[in-house]
C-alpha cells in the first residue's frame, strides 16, 4: 500500500475527480477543509503532498493546481515529481551531534556558520556517523575509499587530518573526528 498522502485542501472539485479515480491513482487521498484538521492530521504524516487552488502562507509540502484544465494524467505526473521533491528534499539533511549536513550542497553547518567540504569528506564523515564504536583505518580505506586494505597508503589518515584541521578552523571544535589507536570516531 502507498505510504503517499495526498492531501485536497479546500478544493472540493479536485477531491470528487480524485476519489473517483482513486483505483487508478497510487496515493491515499483526504480530503480537508479547515485549517485546524489540517494541522491535526500533518502532525502524525511524513509523506504527505497538500493540493490546492490557492496559495496558503505557512503551509509546507503545498502544491498549487491554479492552471486548468490539466489532463489528468498530466496532473498525476506532476503529483508524482511533487512527491519525488519532498523526498529528495527529506532525505539531504543528516544531523550529526549538533551539526547539520546538507548532502545536496555539500555543506556542514551549526547555526549561521557553514563549511563546504568535498564528496570524500561527507562520505567519510556519515560512514564513521553509523559506528558505535572506532572505525579502522583499513574499513574506512575499503569503505569510503574503495582501496583494497593490503595496499600500503595514507590517503585515509590524511584526507581525515586535513578534514580535522578544517572543522576545527572553521567551527573551532577539536573533538568532532576523535583519534583512537584502533581507528576514528564521531561520538
Amino acid at each position: 500500500m502507498s505510504n503517499q498522502n495526498l492531501i485536497i485542501y479546500k478544493f472540493t472539485a479536485l477531491y470528487h475527480i480524485l476519489e473517483e479515480l482513486s483505483l487508478e491513482i497510487n496515493f491515499k487521498l483526504k480530503f480537508i477543509e479547515n485549517e485546524k484538521s489540517l494541522k491535526e492530521k500533518i502532525k502524525n504524516l511524513n509523506n504527505y503532498l497538500i493540493i490546492s487552488n490557492k496559495k496558503y502562507p505557512d503551509i509546507s509540502n503545498q502544491f498549487v493546481l491554479d492552471n486548468l484544465p490539466i489532463k489528468i494524467f498530466k496532473l498525476v505526473e506532476k503529483i508524482n515529481i511533487e512527491f519525488l521533491k519532498i523526498q529528495f528534499n527529506s532525505q539531504s539533511e543528516v544531523k550529526i551531534n549538533n551539526y547539520t549536513i546538507d548532502l545536496n550542497s555539500r555543506e556542514i553547518f551549526i547555526n549561521n556558520t557553514k563549511l563546504k567540504l568535498t564528496e570524500k569528506e561527507i562520505n567519510a564523515i556519515t560512514y564513521l556517523s553509523k559506528s558505535e564504536k572506532p572505525v579502522s583505518i583499513d574499513e574506512l580505506q575499503e569503505k569510503v575509499w574503495s582501496y583494497q586494505s593490503d595496499i600500503e597508503t595514507h590517503t585515509v589518515e590524511t584526507h581525515i587530518y586535513r578534514l580535522r584541521k578544517k572543522i576545527l578552523n572553521t567551527f573551532n571544535d577539536n573533538n568532532f573526528i576523535i583519534s583512537k589507536k584502533n581507528g576514528y570516531q564521531i561520538k
